[in-house]
């Protein structure tokens, strides 16, 4: 047992277990399990595609299920099959950051995949932690994550961590150099996904990545860089998407770490990091539809927001 403290960075390079050779990669990789809630049709079509073939569709517990009966079955279903995976050989062990190039349409998303110290990250509203969330969490949508991840010999992350990064330091010259770069997995996804490949970032690109990290989370440069005063502390990694995919490894991981101890591997998130001014980011808002509402909801939000709310009236939802 260690006595290790947090990792002054937040962050390591990764240890990866990626499908072997031969596996159907396209089959392999299918969506967030928080997406498509609502449309079990999609899901459906996923599994339609797989059938038995070896997939993360057999890691995951696709969200669109949860309120059925079979929940605690399925949840036994995903650890047996991660267990009967690792006894196949289905994977080989990658040492290392990966550079994820992800491109749908026209556009191209530049990644890279690292391990986030939980030491480092608190998901309360009041956080001041290196890694912050950029959203509330819901609690109570945290239990069934947990019970898929306690006790899994596998971890299957959908989280995506922003940096600021605006000369682009650290993923940039990955980018740049991508040719010189060894290819790992390189496939189409499935039901108009789009396309993804990952490559080996090597040790001496790695130490680079390192460097760049280092520079942006300097407590002085980032006080100078949003006009906070001095001693402000530093965020270097803002939630971008798997917000409470992050949540659950935490609080799994504040259930174990007085008995597992501090140099488990449960106490590091594997993550992709993107750049927020990569740009093939699209930021959209989120629309709510409200139904049976009696209440002046104009009038109450003029009163709680003032002259920072505007309103638009528009004739349809296809004109909106």
């Amino acid at each position: 047992m260690s006595n290790e403290s947090p990792s002054p960075t937040g962050y390591r390079l990764p240890r990866l277990l990626l499908p072997r050779p031969g596996i159907d990669l396209r089959k392999w990789a299918v969506i967030a399990c928080d997406q498509y809630t609502s449309e079990p049709e999609y899901w459906q079509r996923v599994v339609a595609e797989v059938g038995d073939a070896p997939s993360t569709l057999h890691l995951i517990f696709p969200e669109v299920y949860l309120e059925q009966a079979d929940a605690a079955a399925r949840i036994e279903a995903i650890k047996s099959t991660m267990t009967r995976y690792l006894a196949d050989g289905l994977f080989v062990e990658h040492a290392g950051a990966v550079y994820v190039e992800r491109r749908l349409g026209a556009r191209v998303r530049r990644g890279l995949m690292l391990e986030l110290d939980l030491e480092r990250y608190d998901f309360s509203a009041q956080s001041t932690s290196l890694i912050r969330p950029t959203e509330g969490t819901m609690v109570a949508r945290l239990a069934p994550r947990i019970a898929v991840r306690s006790g899994a010999e596998l971890e299957v992350p959908h989280i995506l961590v922003l940096i600021d990064d605006p000369d682009g330091t650290v993923i940039g010259p990955l980018a740049a150099e991508r040719a010189a770069l060894a290819r790992l997995y390189d496939t189409e996804l499935m039901l108009g996904g789009g396309h993804v490949a990952g490559f080996a970032v090597d040790a001496a690109r790695g130490r680079q990545v390192v460097q760049a990290l280092q520079a942006l989370a300097d407590p002085r440069a980032c006080a100078l860089r949003y006009g906070m005063p001095e001693g402000t502390p530093p965020m270097l990694f803002a939630m971008g998407d798997g917000n409470h995919s992050l949540a659950t490894a935490k609080s799994l991981w504040e259930r174990i770490r007085a008995t597992a101890g501090m140099d488990h591997p449960s106490r590091w998130a594997l993550v992709e990091v993107v750049n927020i001014h990569d740009e093939a980011l699209a930021f959209e808002p989120i629309h709510r539809l409200l139904f049976g509402v009696e209440a002046d909801v104009r009038a109450a939000l003029r009163q709680r927001f003032g002259g920072r709310v505007a309103f638009t009236d528009v004739p349809s939802g296809e004109a909106m």
